[in-house]
């Protein structure tokens, strides 16, 4: 795997180091030695799957706060997304940015999404399917989000949204809410 730091601290996007020959492909998509080489989080403590029907899609942003926060390993097994997350983390020099990455079936990409960082991202393509390892449990009374246009983060979203849980559409404003981090 080839880990590139983003401009969020901590934040990474995995590349895979594919292996041809004449049966295909082979490639490791995870690993906790190399993880802990570069610093990351290696506890998997859910995996799951997420399909989304039509382009334009849109979940997030989620994130959980102490005692149970969460990282994130995101990768887009069919069709494409627009992947974003936001660092939450107080005393970071990147508080408050974000960044967003295109992952896809073809191009393999994931992306590491540390403790206190949002995450959330818009479906490209009809029939799109993330999958993401969690490094920690879901844990609904420690979970935060914020709305996808927030004007306090200003995400420009490649297409424009169709499709939203009400839950994720009324998230309060993010300066009207307090930040809580355990």
């Amino acid at each position: 795997m080839k880990f590139t730091e983003t401009k969020l601290k901590g934040a990474f996007i995995i590349d895979l180091e594919l292996r041809h020959d004449d049966r295909g492909g082979f490639a490791r998509t995870f690993c906790a030695k190399e993880f802990e080489e570069h610093g990351l989080k290696p506890t998997v403590a859910q995996c799951n799957l997420s399909f989304n029907y039509k382009a334009g899609t849109l979940r997030g942003m989620h994130y959980q706060v102490a005692p149970a926060c969460e990282t994130k390993l995101v990768r887009c097994t069919k069709g494409a997304i627009y992947d974003v997350i936001i660092d939450m983390r107080p005393d970071s020099p990147t508080y408050k940015q974000h960044i967003g990455v295109e992952l896809t079936a073809d191009n393999r990409r994931a992306l590491y999404v540390p403790e206190l960082f949002a995450h959330g991202y818009q479906a490209l393509t009809d029939d799109a399917e993330v999958t993401y390892q969690v490094g920690e449990f879901y844990t609904p009374g420690y979970e935060r989000g914020l709305r996808y246009d927030d004007p306090a983060f200003a995400i420009v979203w490649p297409v424009p949204v169709t499709v939203i849980s009400e839950k994720d559409a009324s998230w309060a404003p993010f300066e009207a809410v307090p930040l809580a981090v355990g």
